[in-house]
């Protein structure tokens, strides 16, 4: 499948997880990738690993809440490959958990830097240098959490990651006449580090497993999948959606 051959494409958070697997992915169907995350060894792991399978990648690491860093990546894209076609601003956080009486104003803060001013950040860049060639494709990665169900405990998680959603539809509005799309993925669980790490007991895996009407969570490589479609030109007259891939997890808490 070679549904992105030739674009260029951003992915952050690319050290593990979604964003790993969605590297690999975009890589696969022919996309030339920048991954980006703060963590360079795993980086370097990744990019061995896709021209291991013929693919064409380079890394760069930093911290997302830095808008210079939202620049290099943009700046390495072009600088590597010439141009920008693709970016999923995937990087985040579940942050401060608990109580929200208790949460502490640099927790729900650090959230937000983390899951909704980084992507607005990225986007900034990524769109105006999108705007350059007429066209491109920028995806968030929100969550069906504080937006088709609720959980107690994970407000500065739920409020950031909701606010995905509006960034989402305020962007796809300001630069559908320029051909640009944006969209946003809405996961459900997914096994990945930080699932591992909030349910790390056979009891709470099985909870957060029946909350799902397909019964499992989800690989991470099935939200790379979901994340090319909206990458490609399969997804060409689909803009300003915040599309579930959530196993049904929505259905069955409302």
């Amino acid at each position: 499948m070679s549904r992105l051959q030739d674009k260029v494409a951003i992915v952050t958070g690319a050290s593990s997880g979604i964003g790993r697997a969605t590297a690999k992915q975009f890589a696969r169907e022919g996309a030339k990738v920048v991954v980006g995350a703060r963590r360079d060894a795993e980086l370097q792991s990744l990019v061995a690993e896709i021209r291991a399978d013929g693919g064409d990648a380079v890394a760069l690491a930093g911290d997302v809440r830095s808008e210079d860093y939202a620049k290099a990546l943009v700046a390495l894209a072009i600088a590597r490959y010439g141009r920008l076609d693709v970016a999923f601003n995937n990087a985040g956080m579940i942050g401060e958990a608990g109580p929200s009486t208790g949460v502490s104003e640099a927790g729900f803060s650090n959230a937000v830097a983390v899951n909704l001013t980084a992507a607005f950040l990225g986007a900034k860049h990524q769109i105006a240098q999108m705007q350059t060639h007429g066209g491109g494709s920028v995806i968030f990665t929100s969550t069906f959490v504080g937006h088709t169900a609720a959980f107690p405990g994970v407000a500065a998680y739920a409020a950031s990651k909701s606010g995905l959603i509006g960034l989402t539809q305020a962007l796809a509005a300001e630069f559908g006449p320029e051909g640009i799309r944006v969209n946003a993925i809405l996961p459900g669980a997914v096994d990945t580090a930080m699932y591992q790490d909030m349910n790390d007991t056979a009891e709470s895996q099985a909870f957060i497993t029946q909350l799902h009407a397909l019964k499992r969570v989800a690989t991470p490589e099935e939200m790379a999948k979901s994340v090319a479609y909206l990458a490609s030109d399969d997804a060409s007259f689909v803009t300003g959606t915040a599309m579930l891939v959530d196993g049904g997890v929505s259905i069955t808490r409302t």
